[in-house]
């Protein structure tokens, strides 16, 4: 922390002032709140960087590079290959097209990155500044404000509206209302910009947007899985919905293998990409017996028709990526809690054979045996 910095610590602290042990506490607490902000920002603008930049060179490459001939259309594939043989970390072909089209969705950005990019970017890589001179493309957003208040994850969602006009709502929207990702997702899939077309009252509505929206926090910044895998931390319990169900998660995990009918642990959080967004599996395990996997979904909540629905295209996403020869379909497994009692719903897409589904009947915990275990839990959890 530089010298000036001190100057922003409660007095006690800066000057080394009698302090009592409640100043103490908040001086603890205000310091690590801040920093944490300023770290959860840093890697933040680090990681739009990375990203833009990748999109940048991609474009450049495609433009002017010497052997760009020898590739073709199939250099994304090839670029994919050897950035993972490297180690890089969210290179998979999908998510360089991701970057290349960033690039080209906000070219303005690339004043602010090449003033971020100084000392940072280094080697043989395209000139920032030169290409700087020849962007020419306007915003209505400055790139200052799209770059400060805007996350990758936000960008992620953003360019995947192809209407220049609805992309400039929802950006103008989620800076100004200071949108978490999550709450960007929503009011487009709210169709916020539709509403407020058809809308006498645009104010009315605006306000209320602005009342029930999630605002984004650091914590919620830091949780961002792309922020996990570019940092490489597994992002483990860092996406539950609830302290709750991070809880109960944990005790399922231990139940499950604790009964010893063939389960094996593969995955907690796994991440899956579906047309260009993130999703995460609570639970993933492979089991020997059936020869499957079974996915497990927990709400901490009462049953809803669209828990199925999520849980079943996880199912669908596993049958058609996960599965290796001699594989069975995948099976979903949701638990949904309700004060008092927890009602247990089994997912059997694609289990068209009548012996195997009396197999995984007779193999997987009976509905009974679950239900009392969450019961339990919630009890020693005091959620009922």
């Amino acid at each position: 922390m530089e010298t000036e910095d001190l100057q922003d610590l409660p007095r006690g602290v800066a000057h080394g002032d009698s302090l009592t042990f409640e100043a103490l506490i908040a001086s603890i607490q205000a310091l690590d709140s801040q920093l944490r902000t300023q770290a959860a920002r840093a890697v933040s603008l680090s990681l739009t960087l990375r990203n833009w930049c990748f999109g940048l060179y991609i474009a450049e490459f495609e433009l002017r590079g010497a052997d760009r001939a020898r590739y073709g259309e199939h250099l994304l594939d090839e670029l994919s290959r050897e950035l993972k043989r490297l180690g890089i970390s969210n290179v998979g072909r999908r998510q360089l097209y991701q970057y290349l089209t960033f690039y080209r969705a906000y070219p303005q950005i690339v004043r602010t990155a090449s003033a971020q990019s100084r000392g940072l970017v280094s080697g043989p890589s395209p000139s920032l500044d030169a290409i700087v001179r020849t962007v020419s493309a306007q915003s209505a957003l400055s790139p200052d404000a799209l770059w400060n208040r805007l996350s990758y994850s936000h960008f992620e969602l953003l360019i995947g509206l192809e209407d220049d006009l609805r992309r400039s709502f929802y950006q103008a929207e989620a800076i100004r209302g200071q949108w978490s990702v999550r709450e960007l997702r929503r009011q487009i899939g709210s169709l916020l910009f539709e509403r407020t077309g058809l809308s006498t009252d645009k104010e009315k509505l605006a306000e209320l947007v602005r009342q029930g929206g999630e605002t984004r926090t650091p914590a919620l910044a830091i949780r961002d899985p792309y922020i996990f895998e570019f940092l490489g931390i597994k992002a483990r319990e860092v996406m539950g919905e609830s302290d709750l169900e991070d809880a109960l998660l944990d005790r399922v995990q231990e139940f499950l293998l604790e009964l010893g009918r063939g389960f094996c642990f593969e995955a907690r959080q796994k991440r899956i990409s579906i047309g260009g967004e993130s999703f995460f599996i609570d639970l993933v395990f492979y089991h020997r017996i059936l020869k499957c996997h079974v996915l497990i979904e927990l709400k901490a909540g009462e049953f809803r028709h669209e828990h199925l629905g999520q849980l079943n295209t996880y199912v669908n996403w596993f049958r058609k990526h996960e599965m290796a020869d001699g594989d069975n379909p995948p099976v979903g497994l949701l638990l949904c809690t309700r004060k008092n009692h927890a009602l247990i719903e089994y997912a059997l897409a694609g289990m068209d054979s009548r012996l195997f589904v009396s197999r995984y009947q007779v193999e997987l915990p009976k509905k009974e045996e679950l239900k009392q275990f969450l019961e339990m839990e919630l009890q020693e959890q005091g959620a009922i």
